[in-house]
């Protein structure tokens, strides 16, 4: 049996953080879908197909990764794709509660799937899309918190 696991969030926008657990876990499993969330009740900057477009270009040379945009619950995802791993990166003790509340609601509804916490590198810790569109609406440097193509997307969407 094929290990599909899902990597979801709004990566709105990417960061590095999120391209080195792409890479990291597409080392365990046989086939890493990211999923692009489209929630109707979130504000994004970019749109569910933009999101989706910056990641398909970041991870183009591993073929192990696919990219694609839902709509809905992860389990109905998960089942619709026979895929068994949920993968969710922490950074901070915060983030850790969060993420255990939304495991434990992903097993309650999908006891098939397993939910895998992956931490972030020392290095990309304090990295988070939040903090990259602040740094990007007060012309800070985003030299190595998103990939370069992403810096002027940014730059053109916040600051015009």
């Amino acid at each position: 049996m094929s290990k599909i696991a899902v990597y979801p969030g709004s990566f709105d926008p990417i960061t590095t953080g999120h391209l080195d657990i792409i890479e990291r876990i597409s080392h365990v499993f046989d086939h890493v879908i990211v999923l692009v969330a489209d929630a109707d009740d979130k504000k994004y900057l970019f749109t569910a197909d933009e999101r989706a477009a910056f990641l398909k270009k970041a991870v183009k040379e591993n073929p192990k990764v696919e990219v694609d945009v839902f709509k809905g619950l992860t389990v109905e995802y998960m089942r619709r794709r026979k895929a068994n791993v949920i993968v969710r990166g922490l950074r901070a003790v915060a983030d850790f509660e969060y993420e255990g509340t939304l495991a434990s609601m992903n097993r309650r509804l999908a006891p098939e799937v397993e939910t895998f916490m992956v931490f972030s590198r020392p290095e990309y810790y304090f990295i988070s899309s939040r903090g990259v569109k602040e740094v990007a609406r007060n012309g800070g440097d985003l030299k190595g918190l998103v990939p370069d193509f992403v810096i002027n997307e940014l730059n053109l969407r916040l600051r015009g």
